[in-house]
């Protein structure tokens, strides 16, 4: 008997084991995700009683792929283009929830003993949630065009950006074994760098050379030419330093820039799946069941945390950005679990050796206990939502009320632009020139002082100085333009405004916390919760100093005015135009979109047979049909299958209108004839049949019956393709194509008439 490899063994045992329960948890209606890490409990070494894995390093290095064609779709489905369209609500929000669920996760283990760099790790595994978890979710529950479903998918993008950057933060914390803030500098100006000029050298070669060889470009020749693409650059990574995930994750974005991004996605994906299930089941492989009843009192702390804490910060940076209170909760209760790139974190950190075993399968256990309860979550945020505003005082709800944003006029379009290219220009100037203040002074000016004045002294006094040095920069960052012409209009015009200029303010504090956080970390050393406190006192003395003040104008005036004078100029000569709409829409009023069903009763009808407005109370915007786009269409548009409909309403009425066609396709009568399959057959025309002596034109084989004659065998003569004015003649072996059940009838005898 031949020997078979190890690892051809190993895989059997983790495919049928993930295929089986997989299986089973399809039918139980949970996530594929938990059935792959039960699986690999099930298939782990814990378990005695069930055919195991012999060989689990080998298994790893297939996980490890996995990782890389994980974080590839990832950035197939990222796009920057994404990005820049999400909006400050996403990125307010996923800010907001990434430093609180950091700061709180490493709160808390160090809260349970479990040491700064394990604590740390644990800070970035609770501070995302996941895509995968919540993107079923919302398909199963008929979500996904809700208006909170919307920005809870743009916090999402920016998550996974910002985690993929996370990942290289905390590969270089792991090395240096301590927060250098220098060295975080460091990496970060390296990692930008790297990201700029892969991301611009891709966009301009690969892009062409799709375009150039799409013809040659078959789907087995597209999967090669991606895939070596995408190995290519997770070896470009590696080489400069950075992590297999980040070149996977940048080649992801870079196709998603290109024609064939979709045709990439789909034929990318029977692999992704393959190795994603081994990295799943490689999870859930590391996980000691006896050692999860030994931790579970820190299961159930942790899980608390992670559902409490992103509710918490979830709901609050998403109200800050300005959205509703209803938005908020529901966005916060939908986000209150951790998925995909906790175990990647974990993983990294177990990589590296800097975190202890236990930490992996803790993790990995929240994540199952959050995943069980994330639908049940989402149903919860009505009712909660509903209990807040009925104990809620009278006056909060009207705050509430007037602080949820809304639609921009005309007017407050064009004040946006102005006060939006404003801030720009001056925090870009002011975050350079201080970056650079602080990074010149800790690698020159800070080592002269400690030298001259050792120990606690000298550091404290070189700290003083160099926040003193860069506080009117500072100020400036924060408070310029906070009351000029533009930010008091837009203040003024409408309440709806007010929520997305508090969030700039808030974005531009949390930026110099963060370069106040810089020299604080190198030269005192201290834990971050510590040096976040002193962060804070700084900005505190920073906004309320009336002397930085007139410092940060004489300085605006010094750096800022050469600059900008010629726009300034331009600006102040341009003429304003007046004329702006009265009309608000409801904050309720937003877009989603739905197909057109092949079998759809609306297939053929007009939009005003349909009259969805009366019906429904919603408006269709746009129709697509292929590459074709019909904006704003009339009445008299008639829709076609597979019509992509883009409407417009509130959230109750495009439920009302999903469930209207959902229904209507329900209840239309679905009259599927059984499939006949056509046969090649033959039959003997014996004495007495109805087709001796007519010809086969006057038979009505084939405009009657649609049967071919293709054959007659007659004595010892056989005549092929026999032409319409042949004869039938009694003892004629005919060779026919047609439904069984016709040519059975025709040997009959029986004559089609």
């Amino acid at each position: 008997m031949s020997h078979i490899p190890t690892l051809i063994s190993d895989l059997a045992v983790i495919l049928i084991s993930a295929g089986l329960v997989t299986l089973l948890f399809k039918w139980l209606k949970q996530p594929v995700v938990l059935g792959y890490i039960v699986a690999g409990i099930l298939t782990g070494s814990s378990v005695k009683f069930l055919p195991t894995v012999s060989d689990p390093e080998s298994i790893r290095i297939w996980a490890d792929i996995g990782v890389i064609f994980l974080l590839f779709a990832l950035g197939l489905d990222f796009s920057f283009k994404k990005l820049m369209k999400v909006g400050g609500t996403a990125v307010i929000g996923a800010v907001t929830i990434m430093i609180g669920m950091m700061t709180l996760g490493y709160s808390t283990g160090l809260l349970l003993g479990w040491g700064q760099m394990n604590s740390l790790f644990l800070g970035g595994m609770l501070s995302m949630s996941s895509t995968t978890i919540i993107f079923k979710a919302f398909d199963d529950m008929g979500l996904r065009n809700r208006r909170f479903a919307g920005v809870v998918f743009g916090i999402l993008v920016v998550e996974d950006l910002f985690a993929v950057l996370l990942m290289v933060l905390l590969s270089t914390l792991a090395v240096s074994k301590h927060v250098e803030g220098v060295e975080l500098l460091n990496s970060v100006i390296k990692l930008a760098a790297f990201l700029l000029f892969c991301f611009v050298i891709g966009i301009f070669l690969i892009p062409s050379f799709l375009r150039k060889t799409r013809k040659m470009l078959n789907d087995e020749t597209l999967l090669i030419v991606s895939l070596g693409l995408l190995l290519g650059m997770v070896m470009i990574a590696t080489f400069a330093g950075f992590s297999s995930a980040l070149g996977a994750f940048l080649m992801g974005s870079i196709l998603a820039e290109t024609i064939e991004a979709e045709r990439i996605e789909h034929v990318i994906r029977p692999v992704k799946d393959l190795f994603g299930a081994i990295f799943f089941v490689s999870v859930g492989m590391l996980i000691d069941p006896v050692m999860l009843w030994e931790y579970k009192f820190p299961i159930l702390i942790l899980t608390a945390v992670v559902m409490l804490g992103q509710i918490l910060f979830a709901s609050f940076g998403v109200f800050v950005s300005g959205q509703p209170l209803k938005i908020a909760i529901q966005s916060g209760f939908s986000l209150a679990q951790i998925g995909e790139f906790a175990f990647i974190i974990a993983g990294l950190g177990l990589t590296l050796k800097v975190t202890d075993n236990y930490l992996y399968p803790i993790v990995v256990a929240v994540s199952v206990i959050t995943t069980f309860t994330t639908p049940y979550m989402i149903r919860a945020a009505e009712p909660a939502y509903q209990f807040i505003h009925r104990i809620l005082p009278e006056p909060w709800k009207k705050f509430t009320e007037r602080y949820g944003s809304g639609s921009n006029t005309i007017r407050q379009q064009n004040a946006w632009n102005k006060l939006l290219k404003a801030l720009l220009k001056i925090v870009a100037i002011y975050t350079v020139i201080s970056l650079m203040m602080i990074f010149i002074w800790l690698r020159f000016v800070s080592p002269f002082i400690t030298s001259e004045i050792p120990g606690i002294r000298g550091e404290i006094l070189s700290l003083a100085l160099i926040l003193l040095l860069i506080s009117p920069l500072l100020r400036a960052i924060m408070m310029k333009k906070n009351h000029s012409e533009e930010f008091q209009k837009l203040w003024v015009d409408s309440k709806y405004n007010r929520g997305p200029l508090v969030s700039l303010i808030i974005l531009r504090i949390l930026l110099c916390v963060g370069m106040v956080m810089l020299p604080v970390a190198r030269l005192l050393n201290t834990a971050a919760g510590l040096g976040l406190a002193i962060a804070a006192t700084v900005i505190i003395l920073v906004i309320f100093s009336q002397r930085l003040k007139r410092q940060s104008i004489l300085l605006e005036r010094r750096f800022f005015s050469n600059l900008s004078a010629r726009e300034k100029e331009q600006e102040k000569n341009a003429p304003i135009n007046q004329r702006f709409a009265n009309h608000l829409l409801e904050r309720d009023l937003h877009l989603a979109d739905f197909e057109v069903k092949q079998n759809s009763p609306s297939t053929g009808k007009t939009l005003k047979e349909l009259d969805f407005r009366k019906k429904c109370n919603v408006n269709v915007v746009t129709i697509i049909r292929g590459d074709k786009t019909i904006n704003i269409p009339g009445g008299d548009e008639r829709l076609y299958p597979f019509d992509k409909l883009v409407v417009v309403g509130s959230d109750e009425d495009l439920s009302h209108f999903r469930k209207y066609i959902e229904e209507r396709y329900k209840h239309l009568p679905q009259e599927i004839s059984p499939r006949k399959e056509v046969n090649m057959e033959q039959f003997i025309i014996t004495k007495g049949s109805g087709l001796i002596g007519r010809t086969i034109l006057e038979s009505g084989i084939r405009d009657k019956a649609t049967c071919l004659v293709i054959g007659i065998e007659r004595g010892d003569k056989s005549i092929q393709n026999p032409s319409p004015a042949t004869v039938f003649e009694e003892g004629d072996i005919v060779w026919i194509v047609g439904e069984h059940e016709k040519v059975v009838q025709l040997s009959e005898g029986k004559v089609v008439q």
